[in-house]
């Protein structure tokens, strides 16, 4: 009862968070969340630093994420300090990536891509798991069983990913093309269920020209067909099968990554196929690579209760408050938008 419990909270966030960010966040209002004012002493003006309806969302993903991965670790028996660890090592490696990787392939220093982000964390958290089991374990603990901890993880990226799709919505990233230009299939398909951004300072509107245009909202079929995937692998996790669960939430993230940049009309980088697009395909056999040196973890006692009974600790609310805050630092402070301020006095309030 529990387990199913929890799949059905999981559905009803992501369905309610889906119906209102595909509404709501294409508009004008949604980019900049609040502004840091900052006084100019040699202009005599009042300046802001933009904070970002992205960051936010961004950061709540990736506490979503971290929630439903010690949800399911902890359901197999992982400690608190051991997913602290992991999640802390996998953050350390994956965050930076995020802008090292956009810089890389796409020439720009001051923007993010959290698909280089996913590729290098992907490639590194199996071998994470083995440095911990020979070098942080003791005697006293069983090894970590690395194909179900990569199911967890796996599974909670799905989340993660389709939820912070929403973030792209609201920065007016990671854009669908033109009706326009689309073929009939496609344009019957969207006629009715399309984006139209609006607000100069989406990456739509300054990088594409594209504002107030019906365009693909692969944003929201990503943020959808993700969030799926994770129910469904969410299930078979809790029923034991962790190579099942790791596979189906791999492939499909990362299938999904390859397809949707056909209807994607942001620069991807030179090319037929981009960096992206390269880097998802070559998770493919590298997800079986992993499936099949692992053992299978089989006959692993699972038990929700006992998943949600480990978040109720001091240290893991505490760490998890400060994983939030510090990927909303990183990634909500814009650095390709400004704000100039002013200031008055309501006089008739004196």
């Amino acid at each position: 009862m529990i387990n199913l419990l929890f799949l059905l909270i999981l559905g009803l966030v992501c369905a309610a968070a889906l119906y209102w960010g595909c509404r709501r966040l294409p508009g004008p209002q949604w980019q900049i969340w609040a502004t840091l004012p900052r006084y100019d002493g040699a202009t005599g003006h009042w300046l802001g630093t933009n904070l970002t309806w992205y960051g936010m969302i961004t950061a709540t993903a990736n506490l979503l994420a971290i929630l439903v991965a010690f949800c399911l670790l902890g359901s197999i028996g992982v400690t608190g300090s051991e997913m602290l660890l992991v999640a802390g090592t996998l953050l350390l490696v994956a965050l930076p990536a995020a802008r090292w990787v956009a810089w890389l392939v796409e020439g720009k220093r001051y923007t993010f891509t959290i698909g280089g982000a996913v590729f290098v964390g992907f490639v590194m958290l199996p071998w994470i798991l083995v440095g911990y089991n020979h070098l942080g374990a003791t005697a006293a603990t069983e090894p970590l069983p690395v194909l179900a901890v990569m199911a967890a993880v796996a599974t909670a990226y799905a989340f993660g990913e389709g939820f912070g799709r929403l973030a792209c919505i609201s920065y007016g990233c990671c854009y669908g093309k033109p009706l326009e230009t689309c073929g009939p299939l496609t344009r019957s398909l969207f006629g009715r269920r399309h984006f139209v951004f609006r607000g100069a300072t989406k990456k739509i509107a300054y990088a594409a020209g594209l504002e107030g245009e019906s365009v693909v909202p692969v944003q929201g079929i990503t943020a959808g067909f993700y969030c799926v995937t994770g129910l469904i692998a969410a299930g078979l996790f809790l029923k034991g099968h962790f190579t099942a669960a790791f596979l189906l939430a791999a492939w499909v993230t990362q299938g999904w990554r390859v397809v949707s940049e056909l209807w994607r009309a942001d620069y991807r980088g030179n090319g037929k196929l981009s960096a992206y697009q390269v880097m998802g395909l070559s998770l493919l056999p590298y997800a079986l690579l992993l499936a099949g040196s692992f053992p299978s973890s089989g006959g692993i006692y699972v038990d929700m209760a006992r998943g949600l009974r480990g978040l109720w600790q001091p240290t893991v609310l505490l760490a998890l408050q400060g994983i939030w805050l510090i990927t909303f630092l990183f990634l909500g402070r814009s650095r390709v938008t400004g704000a100039r301020l002013s200031f008055h006095v309501h006089t008739e309030r004196i």
